[in-house]
Order: C-alpha cells, then structure tokens, then sequence
C-alpha cells in the first residue's frame, strides 16, 4: 500500500505538478499553497475555494503534515525549547529565544549531527538522520510564536549543507512570495565549513551565513572540529573569497571562547592571517559546558579583552548573550540522545 505524503512542506512547483497530474488548473496550486503558508489551515477540507471533489482526492492521496511539538521546557531567562517526535526513535529540538520585541527561532536539521565535534552536546549524540522539508518548516509552523517570529537561524541539531536539498527547498518556502515571504537578510544558516555543498548554497541562496570557525590554526581546530580533516578552513575561506560580502548579505564567523585553546594573542594574529581582507564578523559565544567535558569556558572579563583586542586590529567583534542554558537549549547544548535511548 502506497504511503501517504504530506502537502505541507511543498513547493509551489510541487503543487504544480501535483494539480496538473490530476487535471487541474494551474492557479490551484496557488489556492493550495495559500492554504498551507498563508491561512494557517490545518486540513486539506479547509482549503474551501478549491472544489470539493478534489479536496477529497487530496485527503484520500495527501495527509496534510502539521506535526505538534511533543513537549516545551520554559528557561528562567524566557528561552523555550521545543521537542518534536517524527518517528518512533526519531526526536528533535528547536528553541525560542527572546530579546525584547524580537523573537528569534534556531531551527534543527538533522535528527544528531556527523560532523562530532568535541564540544557539541548534538555531535556526541552521533546521527539518526536528515530531516526532510516538511519536518525543518514544521518547527516553525508548530512553536507557539510561530506569528512573532522575527529572526530564524538553522543553528540547531545537525548541519545545514549535509543536508542542502532539504534546506534550499524549505529556505524557499520561507522567502518567497507564494510562501511565507520571509526576508533572507532575517534568515542565518550555520555550516561548519561542508565544502561539498558551500559554493551552492552561496550562488542558490541569497540568505545571511555563519561559519563555525572556534580555532584559526589549522591543527588546533582539527582537535575540536574533525570537518578540519577533510574539508580545511583554509579552503572554505578560500571559497567565501569569491563572494562579495560588501552588498545584501552577511558573513559571520563563529568563535566559541575556551579557556587557553584559543583565546590567545596567537590566535588573534592567526584570525588576522586567515581573515585578512574579508567582510565580515566575528561572533564571540560563550562556552556551555555539556556532560563529560575537558574543555572550559572564559570569564567575561577575559571574553571583553579578547573583543577588545580583536576590534583593534580591525574586527568587528560581538559576544553572543547565553541563554537557556538551565534547560539544556544554549549553544551546543541540544541532544535528544537519552529520549532515543527509551
């Protein structure tokens, strides 16, 4: 027996094809794609301008795919992190956070992560696997802010471009007209430097990038991150040189700070070196230690001196505000290993 799909997740040239295959107008797809990212239905016999005969042919081919969240853990500091079941042993999570008008949602991607990197609580967990369209754009369907959502990062479980096709489509979603008409300056995607993937995701996309850089010197960086191994730093800078960073789009590196790993002069000079000439910034985030770790974070004191040093040789630097670390939804904290364990 055929298994069902989900329409929700679709593109508008997904809905084309469907509409088409059963003899339809071309506009429906457009009526259909209202109906998913517009009117916020949650059943395909809403969709009420589209005729019922095949309101019901789509009913009977076609579930709709919202998916509620299975559980939210609220932080003393407001952060919420959501946990979603897409399978029996397939859990994620997606957190919430909130800066006076500003609502920001860091989104997941894969179901654990490959790239394990040592201080990354999602990287320990190993991988389950990717997510598809519609279980990335359900996250945010399904959180209860869903309409104050101001900000979207894919900074989540997983990495991006290990998952590019599921991505390009679900960043299409969000940003086009037909869908929910995001602004891609208001959308971060991180990547850990996925070379394999990276010069596509610049030239088909046109949304905000972070690079999860945390150590300059190539052999200090290979310790923490193995991606360092095959696909070097200096080689994803060397494809993040034939973009101009000057226009629409922002470049940032992410520098998670550890207490004598990579907060010294060296690796200022190192930044100098490797950076040298490209626009961009530099994200200072503090260190939140997960289970069984040998790494420690700086003291914010340290953190400042360290911004201030790089912001004098020409940087600019921020610090990234922690929050959520009381409920395990922080930066490099998230991990649903225990739950896939039951």
């Amino acid at each position: 027996m055929k298994e069902k799909d989900y329409l929700f997740g679709k593109t508008l040239e997904d809905l084309e094809r469907i509409t088409e295959q059963y003899g339809q107008k071309k506009f429906v797809a457009k009526q259909i794609s209202d109906w998913l990212y517009k009117k916020d239905a949650t059943s395909i016999m809403e969709m009420s301008n589209i005729s019922k005969s095949f309101r019901e042919v789509l009913n009977k081919e076609f579930f709709f795919g919202i998916t509620p969240y299975v559980q939210v853990l609220t932080s003393k500091d407001g952060t919420k992190k959501y946990l979603f079941q897409y399978s029996e042993d397939t859990f994620v999570e997606a957190v919430c956070i909130f800066d006076k008008e500003r609502v920001t949602l860091c989104i997941s991607t894969q179901a654990g992560c490959k790239m394990n990197c040592d201080f990354c609580a999602t990287g320990k967990q190993g991988f389950k696997r990717n997510l598809s369209t519609n279980e990335i754009l359900n996250i945010f369907r399904s959180v209860e802010e869903y309409r104050q959502i101001k900000n979207i990062v894919y900074m989540g479980m997983g990495e991006p471009l290990d998952n590019f096709f599921e991505v390009k489509r679900s960043l299409e979603i969000l940003c086009k007209e037909y869908g929910y008409g995001f602004s891609p300056k208001r959308i971060t995607v991180s990547t850990a430097g996925y070379l394999p993937f990276l010069e596509q995701f610049l030239e088909q996309t046109n949304v905000d990038i972070a690079i999860s850089l945390h150590n300059p010197i190539p052999m200090e960086r290979e310790r923490i991150m193995p991606i360092e191994k095959v696909y070097s730093i200096e080689k994803v800078i060397k494809v993040l040189r034939r973009f101009d960073w000057t226009k629409q789009r922002h470049l940032t590196f992410e520098y998670i700070v550890f207490e004598g790993l990579n907060d010294q002069d060296k690796h200022i000079n190192s930044l100098l070196k490797l950076l040298n000439g490209l626009k961009c910034r530099i994200n200072l985030i503090p260190f939140n230690t997960i289970p069984n770790s040998i790494y420690k974070g700086v003291e914010r004191e340290k953190m400042i001196l360290f911004q201030q040093k790089l912001n004098k040789k020409g940087f600019l630097t921020t610090i990234r505000a922690s929050k959520g670390e009381d409920i395990m939804a922080a930066c490099g904290l998230l991990s649903t290993k225990k739950l896939e364990r039951k």
